[in-house]
């Protein structure tokens, strides 16, 4: 004879399992969206400031001090040292912590052989490798939505960067800086690429072309 008594319990048990799996996996996914709100709201994003944002005094560590400009960058070779700074506005969430850089710096010539440079399409959308980068002498912090400034200055004239940079500003060329940075705690690593152009006198434009997460 069927034992009913047995078969229903196994029913109840597999309707039972069923329910306890779907329940653990609506809460996983609740978790995971819960998460990812909470990271949302701690996610930094560098721009360049707009060109009516005040300008930043930037000091750097000899004691020069020299102004940035909102949409502007400041590239300037004087005295044998090569200054450059980036008026950055945080449109996201989060504080912004910058950590490092990586520059490359092209001449007028290699511009017009090259006219995408590093911010051609890479395959598979890499992100540049970061044993490139240079860490940041500084801790240079960015409230969300407020302003602030990337800066970094090259000393050696015998570097390969100073080299190219000095030709790149002699001749008009063009500097990308890809910029690394992360949240508050040192989670959520970005980078940003800045395209740096001559542009009016002195001055030089900036661009964002690429944003990099990298987590």
């Amino acid at each position: 004879m069927t034992d009913w008594a047995a078969w229903g319990t196994s029913v109840g048990t597999l309707v039972l399992a069923g329910a306890t799996f779907a329940a653990v996996r609506s809460s996983n996914r609740s978790a995971r969206v819960a998460e990812r709100a909470l990271l949302a709201g701690l996610q930094p994003v560098l721009a360049p400031a707009r060109p009516t944002d005040p300008a930043e005094q930037v000091q750097f560590a000899d004691g020069r001090t020299l102004e940035a400009r909102g949409g502007q960058a400041l590239v300037r070779e004087d005295q044998s040292v090569i200054y450059l700074a980036i008026c950055l506005r945080n449109v996201g969430a989060g504080i912004a912590l910058l950590r490092g850089y990586h520059l490359e710096a092209e001449s007028a010539e290699r511009v017009a052989r090259d006219p995408l440079g590093p911010a051609r399409h890479r395959k598979g959308d890499v992100s540049p490798d970061l044993c490139a980068f240079s860490e940041q002498q500084r801790d240079l912090y960015i409230p969300p939505a407020d302003r602030g400034f990337w800066q970094a200055a090259l000393r050696d004239p015998t570097d390969d960067r100073y080299a190219r940079t000095s030709e790149a500003i002699r001749t008009a060329g063009r500097v990308t800086v890809d910029l690394l940075y992360s949240d508050h705690e040192g989670g959520q690593p970005t980078i940003t690429r800045f395209v740096l152009l001559p542009g009016d006198g002195e001055a030089w434009r900036c661009d964002v072309t690429r944003h990099w997460r990298l987590e």
